[in-house]
């Protein structure tokens, strides 16, 4: 079931958090860490769809860090602290796992996310299988930029020589995103029903 496989990427993406938080919390200056909510599966067997998630509420701008497709530039993720340490949070997953595994579509209220995704290698990844085509790995690594955190955590840059120039006369050609691509954020009201409709397979 949809709603099952939900459940397990978003508990397995919350995992992958505590262990970042616990490296990452105790360096000077680091401060607040994201926090991925948990997620719990209720069986309800009387209902026509026997399965729903139930999770804490999250009241206050709902903001998406990551971008599926990594095609637009969100200034939120971009400017922000929780934009930028869930940004570094994906490359410290990414190089955790060898390139293995991401965890994408990073998004929540300040820095408690929920709805998350994860993308592994068409293999899976230790025997985890993500809910995310492998595409969004490859888009990551040509997109990242790595912030102030990422430093920090001494992660290792992913741009070559050839991607930097590469980047520098495709950025010039382009138009700053317009102000649609910041509207992206949707209110806690629109996403709850979320909660509670499943999937019906």
């Amino acid at each position: 079931s949809v709603v099952i496989q939900e459940c397990y990427v978003q508990n397995t993406a919350r995992e992958y958090a505590k262990l970042y938080a616990a490296e990452a919390e105790p360096l000077e200056g680091f401060g607040e860490v994201p926090e991925i909510i948990q997620i719990f599966l209720i069986h309800r067997p009387a209902n026509n769809i026997p399965y729903a998630t139930v999770e804490e509420e999250l009241v206050g701008e709902f903001v998406k860090y990551s971008v599926k497709d990594g095609k637009e530039v969100n200034f939120l993720r971009r400017d922000s602290e929780a934009g930028q340490k869930c940004c570094t949070f994906q490359h410290w997953v990414y190089e955790k796992t060898n390139g293995n595994l991401l965890v994408t579509d990073l998004q929540g209220v300040g820095m408690k996310l929920t709805d998350v995704g994860i993308a592994t290698l068409a293999k899976g990844y230790k025997g985890f299988k993500g809910n995310c085509s492998f595409s969004f790995i490859e888009q990551f690594r040509a997109l990242h930029q790595c912030n102030e955190y990422c430093e920090m955590l001494g992660l290792k840059s992913l741009r070559t020589t050839h991607q930097k120039q590469r980047k520098a006369t495709s950025t010039k050609s382009k138009n700053l995103p317009n102000t649609s691509t910041v509207k992206k954020m949707v209110p806690k009201k629109a996403r709850e029903p979320r909660d509670f409709i499943s999937s019906e397979h």
